[in-house]
């Protein structure tokens, strides 16, 4: 009988009696739960399993009927991983930990991201089961710095580069004594009459001893254990392939009576120049795998180090820990702001750049926000601390940035299946490849034989396979979060390729998101300043929206505004005030009509405006009009373009609006959008995306306020604009970090960039895997008298590897498509 195991759960969201009944019923129906007893009190669930059971499908269960358990997420670093093999077992480790949800692995960041239920597992408890399957880990810190990281990855390819020049030193003369005498009569008749035969191979064998005791070590130590604990993994492949050519050396150097004749020869110079081409390409890869975190250092960067707060009226310099919400804390000019906050005292314009994208610096004064990691320009102001340590935008952009550099998209689940037993295979192959040569091999057969096995052995390359997604993920999200684009869910990287329709959301998102005066056509003999100057002093009284566009525009053109008194609003017409003497009325035209006002002179001015989607409201000023003036919420600059280049793209674009037909027509036509669907409720955008997507075309969506939270969770991909709300960014997989549309196209593009080099770099190792490993084996021999040496494998293996992260490394060059940050690097 299998042996039962034990959950001791944290149950949320149990009020009553009735709740513990339902989860106690919940979770005795699942197959292979013994026993389950809940606690009301204390809120916890005591669960005794055994199979078919698991953590998860408990947790799924409880899920199920309204009652979660209490989960919790961290990330580990994990220490010797070298393959897409390592890979698999560390993940195999944490997930038999009772009470682990999901644990994903990244070779490339050297991380393992594990979610899991929160009383059963602890950390430290994670922690042991990943040292005691041989890859030491430790808890990765939530907070704001990469010089830890960075530093111990510098060091490792620092020690990695001296490892490699110290074993290429020793084995270059042994390189030259036996592959100089192949390849010079004259030189191997030199070694004969100076040194001797039996002297050159006992040279070769202290100098290569020396390189597989002392830089070659690190494969015996993790490859034998790996191979005794039967997981194979890379190294166990170069000890395997090491030990059989210096083991055979050995016994011709040493016994060579124990070898037919024909077959005493010794291949030293194939295991050290193995070790040395295997070290050059870890140490190559170490270098490329540290470039591959540039983006998340970058972001890092950014991170003010100390700020000057007030604390019991004097000014003091503080770390960033210590400062806490609601702390004041002074800016000078210049300097980079340490936490997010509200202005309190003093004006400036702030570089956002870093953040937004958007290169204008942005106007400071009482009231307005601050964001950590930006910088100050010429002014200098006080703010107060309202968002500090990982609460802040940028510790929240790290965030985001880092887990979806941690993300398994789709598309690694077959790679996955395949290197589970892909080092096994490969060492299956080397005993049969051994076993043929030895069978119907030419003389000397042993010699053939040990040739083709260590070379089968040397030249399967698991790292590249293991290396062709996550580093593509790593650089590709990182160069996007650059441009502004940050992927929330890592495997919105490859659901954007799959959509055809973006349907978009009008106010906010299309459009500047607030009404602006866009016309103001006068009747013969007004001027502009003048009518606009009454017409602002009138509306200053009022609240309305479009009086607020009305103010803004005249304070912008630097009009001083009169007083106006005797103000009235009539309610769904408009209203009307004394300003110097003048009665002043704004309005619709049945107000002007009540009015007795004739506008016949600017009726066709304001039909057109109306046909434009624009609002037509008529000024009079004592009893006769004065102008006609339109407000409307007008598309933002570059709308046009993004949408331009959608359709380039090969997408189809629609709009979804709760707006009347005629302006959502009316913008369609002016921006050049596919469909519309206009006179929609916030509850029907669901319904709307539903239509758009008839016949299963995928579909992303883009908003920006609260009403579109549903939406862009129920579309394929949701896209949320940075500058909308919080609900909105949490409900989507894609952030945009500016209000800019152009950001959209540049995350199709980044998401194109990044499948595309995914595709290359499985393409490559898978081909390159299983093209050369026949070739190592010796089909050439037959028909060309071609047998790969043992050296060109472990060459072509170190190539393999750094091919896949230097493909990848590309990505950190990606240049935007559109959008202001485009504007500001071509500048």
């Amino acid at each position: 009988m299998t042996a039962l195991q034990h959950l001791n759960l944290s149950v949320e969201g149990m009020s009553c009696a009735s709740c513990v009944g339902r989860v106690e019923r919940a979770l005795r129906a699942v197959p292979g739960v013994a026993s389950a007893a809940v606690n009301l009190a204390n809120e916890t669930a005591q669960v005794d399993y055994g199979a078919p059971a698991d953590a998860l499908g408990i947790a799924a269960a409880l899920e199920q009927v309204g009652y979660p358990a209490a989960s919790a997420e961290l990330t580990l670093e994990v220490q010797n991983m070298s393959c897409a093999s390592c890979v698999g077992r560390v993940e195999r480790a944490l997930a038999a930990v009772p009470g682990v949800l999901e644990a994903r692995v990244n070779l490339a960041s050297e991380t393992a991201q594990v979610r899991y239920l929160d009383g059963p597992v602890t950390p430290d408890v994670l922690v042991r089961a990943a040292t005691a399957a041989g890859y030491p880990a430790t808890l990765k810190g939530h907070t704001l710095t990469a010089t830890d990281t960075t530093a111990r990855k510098d060091a490792e390819a620092l020690h990695l580069g001296q490892l490699t020049l110290f074993a290429a030193l020793l084995a270059l003369p042994v390189f030259v004594l036996e592959m100089g005498s192949h390849l010079v009569p004259s030189f191997h008749h030199w070694v004969l009459m100076n040194i001797g035969q039996q002297m050159s191979w006992f040279v070769q064998f202290v100098l290569t001893t020396v390189v597989l005791v002392g830089p070659g070590q690190r494969f015996y130590r993790k490859g034998y254990p790996a191979l005794l604990r039967g997981a194979p993994d890379m190294n166990s492949l170069v000890a395997l392939g090491t030990s059989a050519a210096y083991g055979y050396s050995v016994v011709a150097t040493f016994f060579p009576a124990l070898l037919p004749a024909n077959t005493r020869a010794v291949y030293y110079e194939a295991a050290a120049v193995i070790v040395v081409l295997i070290l050059l390409g870890r140490f190559l890869e170490a270098r490329a795998k540290g470039r591959t975190g540039a983006a998340i250092r970058k972001l890092v960067g950014l991170q003010a180090k100390s700020a000057t707060v007030e604390r019991d009226g004097a000014e003091v310099e503080l770390p960033i820990a210590e400062i806490v919400v609601g702390d004041v804390l002074r800016v000078r000019p210049g300097e980079r702001i340490a936490v997010d906050g509200e202005v309190t005292a003093g004006a400036s314009y702030v570089d956002e750049s870093m953040i937004t994208g958007e290169p204008v610096p942005v106007a400071k004064a009482p009231g307005a926000s601050v964001v950590g990691g930006t910088v100050n320009g010429t002014g200098a102001f006080s703010f107060r601390a309202t968002k500090v340590g990982a609460d802040t935008m940028l510790a929240q952009i790290i965030q985001m940035v880092e887990q979806a550099q941690g993300a398994k998209l789709p598309i690694q689940g077959l790679v996955d299946r395949i290197t589970l037993w892909f080092v096994p295979v490969v060492m299956a192959v080397a005993a049969l490849t051994v076993a043929v040569w030895l069978i119907f091999g030419p003389d000397p057969a042993l010699t053939h034989a040990l040739v083709a096995g260590v070379a089968v052995l040397i030249i399967a390359c698991p790292c590249a396979m293991g290396l062709a997604t996550p580093t593509s993920i790593m650089v590709g999200t990182g160069r996007a979060a650059e441009l502004g684009v940050l992927f929330r869910k890592g495997d919105a990287l490859q659901g954007l390729q799959g959509t055809r329709i973006v349907a978009l959301d009008k106010t906010g998102t299309l459009t500047v998101g607030h009404p602006v005066l866009t016309d103001l056509d006068l009747a013969p003999g007004q001027t502009r300043a003048t009518v606009l100057a009454l017409l602002a002093a009138v509306e200053q009284m009022s609240e309305h929206p479009i009086a607020a566009a009305i103010v803004a525009a005249a304070k912008a053109e630097g009009l001083a505004l009169p007083k106006a008194e005797g103000f009235a609003s009539i309610t769904g017409m408009g209203v009307q005030a004394q300003v110097e003497g003048s009665t002043v009325l704004i309005g619709a035209d049945r107000m002007m009509l009540r009015e007795g006002v004739d506008i016949s002179a600017l009726a066709a001015t304001g039909a057109l405006l109306a046909e434009a989607g624009k609002t037509p409201l008529y000024a009079a000023i004592n009893g006769t009009a004065s102008a006609v003036i339109a407000v409307s919420d007008p598309v933002k600059p570059g709308s046009h373009d993004a949408i331009a280049a959608l359709h380039r793209l090969g997408l189809k674009v629609a709009m979804i609006t709760g707006d009347n037909a005629a302006t959502a027509a009316a913008i369609a036509r002016d921006l050049g959008i596919d469909d519309v669907v206009a006179e929609v409720l916030p509850a029907g955008k669901v319904d709307a995306l539903n239509a758009l997507r008839a016949g299963g075309a995928r579909l992303a969506y883009v908003g920006d306020g609260i009403n579109d939270a549903p939406a862009l969770a129920h579309a394929d991909v949701g896209i949320a604009i940075g500058t909308g709300t919080d609900v909105a960014i949490e409900s989507a997989d894609v952030v945009l970090m500016s209000g800019d549309l152009g950001g959209v196209v540049n995350a199709f593009d980044i998401s194109a960039r990044t499948m595309r080099n995914i595709r290359q770099n499985l393409f490559w190792a898978f081909g390159y895997n299983v093209a050369l490993i026949p070739v190592a084996a010796g089909v050439l021999y037959p028909a060309f008298g071609v047998q790969l040496s043992p050296v060109l494998a472990a060459g072509a293996m170190a190539i393999s590897s750094v091919f896949v992260l230097t493909n990848a490394l590309r990505l950190r060059f990606v240049r935007p498509v559109l959008g202001a940050l485009a504007q500001g690097q071509r500048a």
